[in-house]
């Protein structure tokens, strides 16, 4: 007999294979068999055999192997019965259904590994009729059931053809059933064998098969089967449609793949290095990495854009320097802060001796960040002359809360780009100095100081003062952009400090965003205090004497501060005592020892003679002459104003670098004194004969201000009348027309130059008598306050 195979479902649990026979004479003459009334009983597991299907079976079980082995022997027909549950090794007989097939063995192979695989053709169906035997096998009478013959109507015609149509179509779309088996259904002419061979074969529950194998009518089991069949088809195009998507997915991933090698190999054969390690390493770093999803993003497209460049490429030094600062930078990394305020406190008074106003100002922050948990950084401006250590007290600040201490310098800046950035495709471009900070030291929110941010320069290349609008803002320093990183950066947390010497050079906006804190300079007795506690140590260390016992009084300082140096702050000072200090250097390696203490005889012979003397202010002055304060970057100056009459036709002369606003303070003097001429017992006609010229000595330097006003006036109301101006006696304020005395600015450094001067005797507005109260009652001792109103009270004390 001819055969052909036919795998339909092999990812079933089975162990038979559906075999086909091409001849159909065999099936049309199954009715002629004679078949006797009692069989022996195969049971048959995991699926039902149907008349005309020939089937190979391997049999394992004892008991069916006799059974197979005694009707081979004889008639070679056996009874074929489907077990109800697969999963029962030892069946009985109820465990079998009651309708089965009469088979014929076609042929038995004993196999290799001693099991039995039996080929098995189905005739007919039968019903058991009684159970004749169970040892050794199961023996049954059978009752044969009558197979219809099938219609010949145009009805049943078409079932036969819509089953071929489910049947081809599943074939097709099941892509582990070979191609063949459509052609061999199209070939099967005889419906009731068409009928079985499909229900055999059907991917179905085993109790809708053995209720196929059941039905008598061929009509109603052409019914269920095509029933059946539809559910299998619509079961195999849901599987079709998820097995594309599927394939689809891994086709795309192997495409990818394919073309990942194809570019591996193409970068070898153009020589150098290969980049997977280094971008192994990013992306290792990237997932440890703790940074906001825009970031996440913008990493993960750089690094894909990055495997597919060759390192020789000019973009790849670009993009992987782009890459490499997104790792580097402190995303969301900060520094636990110290909220001990009274250790803040001790270090803050251990680093800098005075600048109280400063320090209650940052155990503010401290206490509110303490009971909060969470503030916006303030962003503070100290504005003072130089040497005051406005720059180390940044530094001091970042120890006292805990934080990282990082310093900008903006001296001289005249490039937006120092501040936000340059575009990274720009060859040499950078981030700017914001990020790369933050970059050095790991922390996003450290005590940043912005250096001299007075002397910002702005020109065609930009104006960083602009830039830095953003930066200071709290408002808006949690979205900074910078345009090397194309991200924005959360700079809310950083501690901006600024350091500033003229508050009157930052732009107005800017300066609207600062909260300015004022330091002044120091009196003679801090000077003292800090060259004891800090300078003299230093240097000491600095030139190899901290071992030396020997000690400088504190006469001999005040001696060095007053004669050799004039400055608010004490880098003169500093560089004074380093001299001495090389002094006692050499003296000790000249003669192997050094003298207990440094007197002023010593202090002369290092430094010289005194280069400030305060005895120009105690000599009497002739009339005209009168003594003013005045405020400079560097802290508060003495200034005369000299006037001298001569004959002339009532011109007013202006000498000595004067500024527009001193000029009309000068003019405005005159006016007010020539109008209450006779008030104050003035020749009306010395206006008018003689020519008033104003000058102030150091006319190499500019000065400029209303603060000299009243200063002004004393000088030419002393020119007038011949009386001299009250010797050790200085004075500032703005005048009026009206004789009104206004208050003026910078009033502790020009009190502390006048204490520095020996000036025993001051006159200010009503003003600024607050001013004077803020100031340690022991830097003023010894000095007199008259705070007036009109310029009438001037006249009167400053006039002998």
């Amino acid at each position: 007999m001819k055969e052909t195979n036919f795998f339909l479902r092999p990812d079933d649990d089975m162990d038979f294979m559906p075999i086909i026979p091409l001849n159909e004479t065999d099936n049309e003459n199954l009715n002629d068999i004679e078949i006797p009334k009692e069989l022996a009983v195969l049971p048959l597991r995991n699926t039902v055999l149907f008349p005309g299907v020939v089937l190979p079976i391997t049999v394992g079980r004892d008991k069916s192997i006799r059974a197979v082995n005694d009707a081979y022997k004889t008639d070679k027909l056996i009874g074929v019965l489907a077990q109800r549950d697969s999963n029962v090794e030892d069946p009985t007989i109820t465990d079998l259904e009651d309708t089965g097939t009469v088979a014929r063995i076609i042929k038995l192979i004993k196999m290799p590994d001693g099991g039995t695989t039996v080929i098995l053709q189905g005739k007919r169906r039968f019903k058991v009729g009684a159970v004749t035997a169970e040892d050794p096998y199961f023996k049954a009478q059978v009752v044969l059931l009558q197979e219809e013959e099938a219609p010949k109507d145009q009805d049943f015609e078409a079932y036969v053809s819509n089953i071929k149509d489910l049947a081809a179509q599943i074939i097709q779309l099941s892509p582990n059933i070979p191609s063949e088996a459509s052609i061999i259904l199209k070939n099967i002419e005889n419906p009731s064998f068409l009928i079985h061979f499909i229900s055999s074969n059907l991917n179905t529950e085993l109790h809708e098969k053995q209720q196929l194998l059941e039905l008598h009518h061929i009509k109603s089991r052409a019914d269920l089967l095509m029933q059946l069949l539809q559910r299998e088809l619509q079961f195999a195009e849901l599987k079709n449609k998820l097995t594309n998507k599927t394939k689809t997915e891994l086709d795309k991933q192997q495409r990818e793949y394919f073309l990942q090698q194809q570019l591996k190999s193409i970068k070898d054969e153009l020589g150098g290095e290969s980049n997977e390690r280094e971008i192994k390493e990013m992306i290792k770093k990237a997932e440890a990495k703790k940074w906001p999803v825009a970031a996440k993003d913008l990493f993960k497209k750089g690094i894909e854009r990055l495997e597919r460049m060759h390192p020789s490429t000019p973009d790849y030094s670009v993009v992987f320097n782009h890459l490499d600062l997104m790792l580097e930078l402190p995303w969301q990394e900060y520094t636990e802060d110290l909220y001990d305020l009274k250790k803040a406190k001790k270090i803050l008074d251990h680093d800098h001796y005075g600048m109280d106003k400063v320090k209650e100002r940052i155990l503010e922050y401290l206490a509110v960040l303490k009971l909060k948990g969470d503030m916006k950084s303030p962003i503070l401006c100290f504005v003072g002359p130089p040497g005051i250590g406005k720059t180390s007290l940044g530094r001091s600040i970042a120890n006292a809360i805990g934080r990282k201490y990082v310093r900008i310098s903006l001296g001289g800046l005249h490039d937006e780009s120092e501040i936000r950035g340059h575009r990274k495709t720009y060859i040499g471009a950078m981030p700017g100095r914001i990020l790369q900070s933050l970059r050095k030291i790991k922390s996003s929110n450290p005590v940043v100081i912005l250096d001299e941010i007075d002397k910002v320069g702005s020109d065609f290349r930009g104006d960083p003062s602009s830039a830095l609008l953003e930066v200071l803002d709290p408002e808006q320093n949690h979205t900074f952009y910078d345009n090397y990183l194309e991200l924005e950066y959360d700079l809310s947390k950083v501690l901006f400090v600024a350091t500033a010497n003229d508050i009157n050079n930052i732009q107005h906006a800017l300066r609207d965003r600062l909260e300015i804190i004022d330091l002044s300079g120091y009196a003679i007795e801090e000077k003292v205090e800090i060259a004891k506690r800090h300078l003299l140590p230093k240097e000491k260390e600095a030139h190899g004497l901290k071992a030396m016992n020997f000690s400088i009084s504190d006469k001999v300082l005040e001696k060095v501060i007053q004669e050799y140096t004039r400055e608010s702050g004490v880098r003169e000072l500093d560089r004074q005592l380093a001299s001495i200090m090389r002094y006692q250097a050499k003296e000790y390696a000249m003669k192997g020892k050094l003298k207990a203490t440094v007197t002023n005889a010593d202090v002369e012979k290092v430094l010289g003679k005194s280069r400030y003397s305060n005895d120009l202010y105690k000599v009497a002055n002739m009339p005209g002459v009168a003594v003013g304060l005045a405020w400079t970057y560097v802290g508060g100056d003495i200034l005369f104003v000299e006037t001298s009459l001569s004959d002339g036709k009532g011109e007013l002369k202006l000498t000595g670098n004067l500024g527009n606003v001193m000029k009309e303070s000068a003019a405005t003097a005159l006016t007010y004194l020539q109008s209450n001429a006779k008030k104050y017992d003035l020749d009306p006609e010395m206006f008018t004969k003689k020519t008033i010229h104003i000058h102030v000595p150091e006319g190499a330097v500019p000065k400029d201000g209303p603060s000299a006003g009243i200063t002004m006036m004393s000088s030419i109301a002393s020119a007038i009348t011949g009386r001299r101006v009250k010797p050790y006696l200085a004075m500032t304020g703005e005048i009026t027309l009206r004789g009104q005395v206004l208050p003026v600015g910078g009033i502790k450094e020009k009190i502390l130059a006048a204490k520095r001067a020996g000036l025993k005797e001051l006159i200010l507005c009503w003003q600024n008598e607050k001013d004077v109260q803020e100031i340690d009652s022991g830097f003023i001792k010894g000095l007199k306050f008259n705070f007036i109103k009109t310029m009438q009270q001037v006249l009167e004390l400053a006039l002998v």
